[in-house]
């Protein structure tokens, strides 16, 4: 029977499903989670998924829409025009070619799991805008020369020291009416003690801004009361131009094979920011009639290919040698000239970009973990679809950029999965019977044989945790090949005569196969782990130094993987597992700190032109390093507290991820 190639976003789920399946179907086979309340009988509509057009070269596919059934009244009776193009019901459209699904989050059953939770913060509270409070005389015919404009300038001047002021355009369009609403007693709202941005009738304390992330897989925003540094609400999503591409090459690609692709692109993430703050404004008693209004500072990091896109700005020549950004100093744009729905005069501060694929989310993680001000040699890495590294103490830091892939977000992996409801998540293998345990996103214990746990897939963190269990249980050798002699019914061949293990047999999931895992995807995790420990290498090597003093895990999926299984593996050099620790979302907290604090901003911007840039890339040695590195945990280099670690694990003491 003909097969076609189907791919879903932003789970990353794909397969060769047979010509005559229906989008749904093919869905279910693949683990993906469609709502479907009426069972497939054409009448609920919750089924929605968004057929993407062209070609895409990063996943060598052709989609359209005539790849599919024609549409059906029933179909027509559920799509809307504010559905937008290339609609159809899952449940009705039939596969007759390749094709790219888009699954919208409304019509996604199984929530993506976004962990970018916000931490306590300890800086000093000092925002880029305050709010004042006027009040002044009601004016008399004898004030006919002095214009509310010059009142306000004035009281600000003589009662806070406040000279030199401006008035942006769309507040002073307001000023007269909130004046006499007000009675003569309003609050203003000034950024960066240079200008008025905006004008609210009577004493106004509250004054909120907004921190955003924005990852090539994930978005997160962080609203905070500026007044007091709280975090008052999160809110997350998938990062909407997944569609266009898995990782930031593709993008770029797309941008640049697509003679509207920047626009889409742009379009894509400035509507899922507006979401963002729809959605996490919801905290706040706003009576007016747009709440988002009611935030008056923006600040956002994003690696370069994100910064770019977002700004409408041609991604192309950082694409290419010699990766050449168009701006690298920090930016103040107003938010109504690039169409995010906050106060329209405010500012959306866009930090700095350090070189080339080191962007502005890395010079978050720089001041907000502050390896400048310290003694030690701390090794920070960002772990994501992109691998940001940093390396230094106060005397030199390098930064450099990995191509790590998608494999640590669960993509180019057979059963690969981002982390969501039934994402195995957690393994651990008997070394002696090879059988192992898992845990389920969404399960609250580890599975046991007597239980059906419905998993789906496997997410990043449980790619490297079977890995390396697979590696301690001598499944797999230092090579990352299956060894010949293993005994046990886990590991057998696939369809094309490789070996495989079987890490949940077919009864135990929700998708009705076994979930294994391939010597393709043991390649795909030894190639990106090789790229960041050849990273930290050279930048070691340009260092003069052997040994590192700390390993810091950032970023949402740093936060959540293995220490153990991290340096069993190899992805960084060897150190002592008490100083390997995991951050959290450091990017974010960098955005957080220059929304909290606009000194920030200048260390923000001094610090990303004293770090040194690294381009592995180009370094002669480059290539000897990664291919010694792509060996658990390496071809040649010694991991004494590895060694260690796993001598006490053995010994029976039990060891904490």
């Amino acid at each position: 029977m003909k097969k076609h190639k189907v791919i879903f976003q932003p789970s990353g789920r794909r397969g060769e499903i047979a010509e005559g399946k229906t989008l749904l179907e093919a869905a279910q086979s693949l683990g993906v989670d469609i709502e479907g309340l009426c069972g497939k009988k054409k009448v609920c509509g919750k089924c929605k998924v968004r057929i993407e057009e062209g070609y895409f070269e990063k996943d060598n596919i052709d989609s359209g829409m005539s790849h599919l059934s024609p549409v059906t009244e029933d179909e027509l009776k559920h799509i809307k025009p504010e559905d937008g193009p290339g609609i159809r019901l899952a449940c009705t459209a039939e596969i007759s070619g390749d094709v790219k699904v888009f699954v919208p989050e409304r019509s996604r059953a199984g929530k993506q799991v976004v962990r970018k939770a916000a931490k306590e913060l300890s800086i000093p509270l000092d925002p880029a805008v305050r709010k004042y409070n006027i009040v002044l005389n009601q004016p008399t015919l004898h004030d006919m020369t002095t214009g509310d404009y010059e009142r306000i300038l004035t009281f600000l001047e003589e009662d806070y020291g406040l000279k030199g002021l401006s008035f942006d355009y769309t507040a002073l369009k307001d000023l007269q009416d909130v004046l006499r609403r007000g009675k003569w007693n309003i609050s203003v709202t000034v950024w960066m003690d240079r200008e008025i941005i905006k004008v609210e009738p009577g004493f106004v304390e509250n004054c909120y801004g907004l921190a955003v992330d924005v990852g090539t897989t994930t978005v997160v925003g962080y609203l905070s009361d500026l007044t007091t540094g709280r975090v008052v609400n999160t809110e997350s999503m998938m990062n909407p131009q997944v569609p266009y591409g898995e990782d930031v090459m593709s993008r770029i690609t797309y941008a640049m094979s697509n003679p509207e692709g920047l626009e889409i692109m742009q379009k894509a993430i400035i509507d899922g920011l507006n979401q963002i703050i729809r959605n996490v404004v919801s905290e706040i008693k706003d009576d007016g009639p747009d709440p988002g209004h009611a935030i008056d500072d923006l600040t956002i990091v994003f690696n370069t290919a994100m910064h770019h896109i977002f700004l409408g700005l041609n991604p192309e020549y950082i694409g290419r040698s010699p990766f050449i950004p168009a701006v690298q100093d920090s930016l103040n744009v107003k938010s109504r000239d690039i169409g995010i729905r906050i106060n329209p005069a405010a500012y959306v501060h866009v930090l700095p970009i350090e070189a080339g694929f080191v962007g502005a989310d890395n010079v978050g993680v720089l001041i907000a973990e502050e390896p400048y001000n310290q003694d030690e040699m701390v090794l920070i890495i960002d772990i994501g679809t992109n691998g940001e590294l940093l390396l230094g103490n106060r005397n030199k830091i390098y930064s450099t950029s990995c191509a790590t892939g998608p494999a640590f977000e669960g993509a180019q992996i057979k059963f690969g999965m981002r982390a969501a409801p039934g994402a195995i998540e957690r393994v651990q293998i008997d070394p002696a019977t090879k059988d192992p345990l898992y845990k389920v996103i969404g399960k609250a214990d580890w599975h046991t044989h007597l239980e059906k746990v419905n998993a789906k897939g496997i997410c990043g963190s449980g790619i490297i945790e079977v890995v390396a269990e697979m590696f301690k249980a001598e499944i797999i050798d230092k090579t990352g090949r299956f060894a010949k002699d293993v005994r046990t019914s886990r590991v057998r061949k696939d369809t094309e005569g490789k070996p495989e293990y079987v890490l949940a047999w077919a009864e135990e999931t929700s998708i009705g196969t076994d979930i294994t895992v391939t010597q393709g995807d043991v390649r795909a995790l030894q190639l990106a782990k090789g790229a960041l420990y050849a990273g930290a290498k050279l930048m070691m090597e340009k260092l003069g130094i052997t040994k590192l003093d700390k390993v810091l895990l950032a970023g949402a999926f740093g936060s959540h993987i293995s220490r153990e299984a991290s340096l069993t593996l190899g992805m960084f050099p060897d150190c002592s597992i008490k100083n390997v620790c995991a951050v959290g979302n450091s990017a974010g907290d960098g955005a957080r700190m220059t929304l909290l604090n606009k000194s920030k901003r200048i260390e923000a911007d001094e610090r990303a032109r004293w770090v040194e840039f690294l381009e592995i890339a180009t370094e002669p040695a480059f290539e000897k390093q990664f291919m010694q590195a792509m060996h658990f945990p390496h071809m040649k280099d010694s991991f004494p507290n590895l060694k260690s670690m796993l001598a006490e694990s053995s010994s029976g003491k039990e060891i904490k991820g």
